[in-house]
């Protein structure tokens, strides 16, 4: 009997040596590190987008001309707005391509990352023949300054964004990616970040060429 106990005792320390600490949490309230990290990524470059839009409607409250932007400064409001559908577009074909994944559909998989790398890249190389062709620079002027400032900022944001999509177009090509969860992380991550990148293109156009 007495043997008895002091292994019922063993075994009971053990288990309380196991589970030492707080209880693990329900596994349908976890997050995944990646996922939280880039949503964490996400809210500080939020805040930093912020703060250039914060500079950008303070120069245009306290400017004394009546129209906006201030003479002589002129936008391709067509070819931005042109623009935006492409990178718009682009949104869909990364959730097209994500979808697919999960289906374990690797052939919409593959298109769908190809065609939101060439839609991103295409919206790069537009931005940067408008900055080649809209007549001012950065040192024109605080218009010229926040304008290139704010563009510049996202156009830095896309080229992040396409670097990661080129990681998961290799990936995709070599079948890492499966239709679990967790092996499609570096489909989805990628995406949360390029519809990042596509929400702020769309403030961005609305208040500098719109408004």
């Amino acid at each position: 009997m007495e043997s008895a106990s002091i292994a019922v005792g063993g075994a009971q320390t053990a288990h309380d040596d196991h589970h030492h600490g707080p209880p693990e949490a329900h596994a349908s309230s976890k997050i995944d590190r990646q996922t939280l990290g880039i949503l964490l990524f996400i809210v500080s470059e939020a805040m930093l987008f912020g703060a250039f839009f914060a500079s950008y409607f303070f120069l245009r409250a306290v400017a004394n001309e009546g129209a906006w932007p201030p003479e002589p400064f002129e936008l391709p409001v067509l070819i931005a707005g042109i623009n935006t559908v492409i990178l718009v577009a682009s949104s869909f074909t990364i959730h097209w391509a994500l979808e697919g994944i999960r289906r374990d559909n690797r052939n919409a998989l593959k298109a769908g990352l190809a065609i939101t790398w060439l839609l991103g890249a295409t919206f790069l190389f537009i931005q940067i023949n408008e900055y080649v062709h809209i007549g001012f620079s950065a040192r024109d002027g605080a218009f010229g300054s926040i304008f290139y400032g704010l563009t510049g900022l996202h156009g830095a944001h896309v080229f992040v964004g396409l670097l990661l999509l080129t990681f998961a177009n290799v990936r995709a090509w070599r079948g890492h990616f499966g239709p679990k969860e967790k092996d499609h992380l570096g489909v989805e991550v990628p995406g949360i970040y390029w519809h990042f990148v596509d929400v702020m293109w769309i403030i961005v156009y609305a208040s500098v060429y719109l408004l």
